[in-house]
């Protein structure tokens, strides 16, 4: 039997990833129409609302706009409503994640959940929550009827988030599924009648998302999804939070202007001249390699299970990002097709047009990447010359950094550091003057320096390893995450291209030092590099590039092997 129409109406108030939400949404047939006014809400037939960043922001623009009350109104009729992240959390009374002036006051929500949106505690786990985990079903719902079921929770899903909403007595008809992440209970979803929310991203959550997404616009077409019944809660269940394999893609402009994907050892490829001719090579290690097209490549990369792609400009140095169009492009294409996270980094900072004199600020380069389809953005050398000014200061936040500008309007989640250290060798901890560095001794399965050195510190780069500043990557890492970060990409510039395994004594001294989630990156080259690091340090993912290019290892190979010793990974078929 065929069901009837259905025209989504998409609730876009000007923040997050509202292009693959979109895309996702598209992927079903149905038309997709924006509400630009407080009539056109009471006049939906189904309403989206996709909120990613911060709370305040989101209400802001809720209140500004004349929205908030026509979105209580039509929530109180129990009309048909999919929010996603911030679209849940803004439907409870009030959270305490500060308000768009800094103060630590509640901020009032639309109240229609009783209860307050509460921030995890840093001391106790990693913040944010960020990668792919479980959900365990509190109620029987349509919206699940595609969902897989996999020893009594669904497969896992993909969560960014810093703040959740408790599993509380009181909100228990409410609550649509739990999840559990290190040892905290959160709802990970909500349903009550037509009103449906989630916590996790199905946009971002490949083919469960996608399933879920589909469950939730048939009920709507064929009037079943408000037919909900309880569920047996067994509360010894919980779910586990995944450690992530992450493909990045480092792209350049090739002479055509087109954008390619290449790879070389130790950063060459990005100290390799556009004239050189000479350092080219299309097999194995030793020299810059062209692999192919971004778009085909993350496709692959889709399909074969990666749990995140990143796009590194390797190149952007050398212009501003508006005018960027190739890898605005290539972001729009890709976020049409994968529907797993996608980081962009490479010329995220405030800098002049030389042309015309206009200034960019970094919000206003980070939003053309968002819209774009980018979920998160990763800072690179304006991170490290932030936390220069950072310790210079005295630890005094200025509210103007990229760091801070980004995630203020976009969230912590959605800003990535990428750091690019190298060793620095010495003899004894007393050769190093600076306080501030931090002094990594090299156990016996570590490699030494040229001289038998059995000490270093990282020294952090810029400019795609070109210029040494005079700070520590552990350094740069405490900044970051002070000035409002929420995830670190640890590279190694010894260890990149040279498939021996990840630099272990960087990755546990950086993931040691702060509470926000570390991606290892350089140097991985085979399955047991992944569990290595896994293992041995605190990291959450785990990045690879070359070794997937050349389909050394296949990325569930690398995944398989991880649960066989036991660390869990998201599996597909």
């Amino acid at each position: 039997m065929s069901l009837p129409p259905l025209t989504i109406s998409l609730l876009d108030y000007g923040a997050g990833n509202v292009r693959s939400v979109r895309n996702a949404l598209s992927t079903f047939g149905h038309p997709i129409v924006d509400i630009s006014t407080p009539e056109e809400i009471a006049e939906a037939q189904v309403i989206v609302f996709p909120g990613v960043g911060s709370y305040h922001c989101a209400m802001d623009v809720l209140k500004e706009r004349g929205w908030e009350e026509p979105l209580k109104e039509y929530l109180r009729k129990d009309r048909p409503y999919l929010g996603i992240c911030l679209g849940m959390q803004t439907l409870f009374e009030s959270s305490e994640e500060t308000s768009s002036n800094g103060d630590t006051q509640t901020v009032e929500g639309l109240g229609i959940i009783p209860g307050k949106i509460i921030k995890f505690d840093e001391k106790e786990r990693v913040v944010p929550h960020i990668g792919w985990n479980g959900i365990i079903p509190h109620q029987s719902s349509p919206v699940l009827r595609y969902v897989t079921q996999n020893n009594g929770h669904a497969k896992e899903v993909y969560f960014v988030h810093s703040y959740y909403a408790p599993v509380e007595d009181r909100d228990a008809p409410w609550v649509l599924t739990r999840t559990t992440y290190d040892g905290q209970e959160f709802v990970s979803s909500v349903q009550k009648g037509n009103v449906c929310a989630t916590q996790f991203h199905p946009e971002k959550s490949g083919g469960v998302g996608l399933d879920f997404l589909k469950g939730f616009l048939e009920s709507v077409q064929d009037g079943t999804l408000s037919k909900t019944s309880s569920l047996p809660i067994n509360p010894s269940q919980h779910t586990q939070l995944v450690k992530r394999v992450v493909v990045a893609l480092d792209v350049r402009t090739n002479d055509a202007g087109d954008l390619v994907v290449t790879k070389g050892d130790q950063y060459d490829v990005r100290e390799k001249d556009d004239n050189d001719t000479e350092n080219t090579n299309a097999n194995g290690k030793g020299g810059v390699r062209n692999l192919g097209k971004p778009v085909a490549l993350a496709q692959r990369y889709y399909d074969e299970g990666a749990d995140e792609i990143a796009f590194l400009n390797i190149t952007s140095f050398r212009q501003g990002v508006i005018d960027d169009m190739p890898m605005l492009g290539v972001l729009e294409e890709a976020s049409k097709r994968i529907f797993v996270p996608l980081t962009v980094g490479g010329g995220i900072r405030s800098y002049t047009d030389e042309a015309t004199g206009k200034v960019y600020g970094a919000l206003e380069v980070a939003s053309r990447y968002f819209r774009a389809g980018a979920d998160k953005v990763s800072i690179g050398s304006d991170a490290v010359y932030a936390a220069e000014e950072y310790y210079k200061s005295g630890g005094m936040r200025t509210g103007e950094t990229s760091i801070e500008s980004i995630s203020r309007v976009y969230g912590v989640q959605a800003v990535v550091i990428s750091i690019d250290p190298k060793r620095v060798y010495i003899t004894s901890p007393d050769e190093v003057a600076d306080s501030k560095h931090t002094v990594v001794a090299l156990g016996d399965e570590d490699k030494k320096g040229p001289n038998g050195e059995q000490y270093c510190w990282y020294q952090c780069t810029v400019k795609g390893g070109r210029e040494e500043r005079n700070i520590c990557a552990v350094t740069v890492a405490k900044a970051a995450e002070a000035l409002g970060a929420g995830e670190i990409m640890l590279n190694c510039i010894d260890s990149d291209g040279q498939c021996n395994g990840f630099d272990i004594p960087l990755m546990m001294a950086v993931s040691n030092a702060v509470s926000i989630p570390v991606i290892a990156s350089s140097g991985a080259g085979k399955a047991d590099h992944f569990t290595d690091v896994f293992k041995k340090t605190n990291v959450k993912a785990a990045l690879a590039a070359g070794m997937f290019h050349r389909k050394e290892v296949e990325i569930m190979d690398v995944k398989r092997y991880m649960e066989q010793f036991g660390i869990r990974a998201r599996l597909i078929a």
